[in-house]
């Protein structure tokens, strides 16, 4: 029997068979990440005081209403997510915060967040409600920082190409919550983690840059990455990190024996949902993993000699089948497009294949934004390179303005998902035909 997935994604016929199926798996792999489908399991004991609920992230507000529906004590606190993303609450407060860039909510969000930790006992239980997004929502600059350069860094950052590691480590050293520092603010209470992960390989300290776990890296290595991608910053925060003044805590001072973490929802989870639908319909199935990293344009270049040699020598696997990808591609913007890393890919995955028949292909952010725009990412089939080409679309020219989302708009190819209460980064799909 067919389980159909609860979070549907609408098609049309000019699509096609094949890219009919690619949604169908994208829609599963969303599926298997919502808050409603896998929060009720990771539910700790009730404590004998307080229960006080705090989060952040794009998927804050639906988990919050979700632990409302199944918590059999009284509840409190509060949950910053995204505009589009909010979910009406009884007892949890919801703020809005920036994204992608932190703004004013996203500070008021954290000063209200280190107040409420900062009263808790002993005997008191806080669920801590983190997903991807978190670092931009949740925002306290470090002593002596505004929140002008902050924004300003932050900006620089995602433009840079640099990974979403490096991105994390700088956001961590210039906070004052994120890096274990709303950790230290939550002792003596417990504290239980429930994050849904959207970074490559679930490294703790990079979801919502870890406001609640140990943080091992350090001020020399954030430095190094501002120099190492020529970011531009003031002179104090230059000193700052050279002095170590901005570090994050650490044990003992820490303290993080009061912290518990279980990861609810990952990007390998999301495939392995999407592997079973397909290899369900008969498809073979190569998966590469939820940790796949680099310039979205050269991982692509990757994946197309993959797709040709399947179709030229049936190997390392034979058609019909499916090559599935996760983790965080990367764009340095350097034209004039507003980037996203899935549309990116796409395009360059286009341009490798040179209108190879037989080779059908999706990449979206699962969260439901693919960069800047409200957008999640697009597809191709086989026939949409000779439709580019009938429209006078040069693709060379849009990959060198960064421009992805322009072209697949051009040709009614993108994906809108809105937005998806959920986030375990991007999911990328190519159905290889005989």
């Amino acid at each position: 029997m067919t389980t159909l997935p609860t979070f549907a994604i609408e098609s049309e016929p000019a699509m096609g068979a094949a890219v009919e199926q690619l949604l169908q798996m994208l829609a599963r792999a969303i599926d298997s990440a919502r808050p409603e489908t896998v929060l009720p399991h990771y539910l700790p004991p009730v404590p004998k005081g307080r229960t006080l609920v705090l989060g952040a992230g794009k998927a804050a507000a639906t988990m919050a209403r979700t632990l409302e529906q199944h918590w059999p004590a009284p509840l409190s606190g509060l949950v910053v997510t995204a505009a589009g993303y909010d979910s009406p609450c009884q007892s949890i407060d919801v703020m809005l915060g920036g994204h992608p860039l932190p703004n004013q909510g996203s500070l008021q969000a954290a000063r209200r967040l280190l107040a409420l930790a900062r009263q808790s006992t002993t005997e008191d239980l806080i669920l801590m409600l983190l997903s991807g997004g978190g670092s931009a929502l949740l925002c306290a600059p470090a002593a002596g920082l505004s929140l002008q350069e902050k924004q300003s860094i932050h900006q620089q950052l995602i433009h840079s190409g640099a990974n979403i590691r490096e991105i994390n480590c700088v956001r961590r050293h210039l906070s004052a919550i994120k890096g274990g520092h709303l950790a230290v603010a939550c002792a003596p209470a417990t504290v239980h983690n429930l994050i849904i992960s959207d970074v490559p390989g679930d490294a703790l300290p990079d979801i919502a840059s870890g406001p609640t776990v140990y943080d091992p890296s350090s001020c020399a290595e954030a430095l190094a990455i501002i120099k190492r991608y020529a970011i531009q910053c003031s002179e104090s925060t230059h000193k700052a990190l050279q002095s170590g003044r901005y570090e994050t805590p650490k044990p003992p001072q820490g303290r993080f024996a009061h912290v518990h973490t279980q990861l609810i929802a990952t990007a390998h989870q999301a495939l392995s949902r999407a592997q079973d639908w397909a290899q369900g319909q008969g498809l073979k199935v190569l998966n590469l993993g939820d940790s796949i990293q680099g310039e979205s344009r050269e991982v692509a270049k990757v994946m197309a000699g993959i797709a040709q040699s399947i179709k030229k020598h049936h190997t390392p696997v034979a058609p019909p089948c499916v090559l599935l990808s996760g983790g965080e591609t990367t764009v340095t913007v350097r034209g004039q497009g507003t980037g996203g890393s899935n549309a990116e890919f796409l395009l360059s995955l286009l341009h490798a294949l040179d209108g190879l028949q037989g080779v059908h292909a999706l990449a979206a952010d699962t969260d439901g934004i693919d960069g800047a725009g409200p957008v999640a990412g697009a597809w191709f089939n086989d026939q949409s390179l000779a439709k580019a080409r009938r429209l006078g679309l040069f693709l060379p020219d849009y990959l060198d303005r960064n421009d992805a989302h322009g072209f697949f708009a051009a040709l009614d190819q993108q994906i809108n998902t809105g937005p998806t209460h959920t986030n375990v980064n991007d999911f990328r799909a190519l159905l290889i035909t005989h």
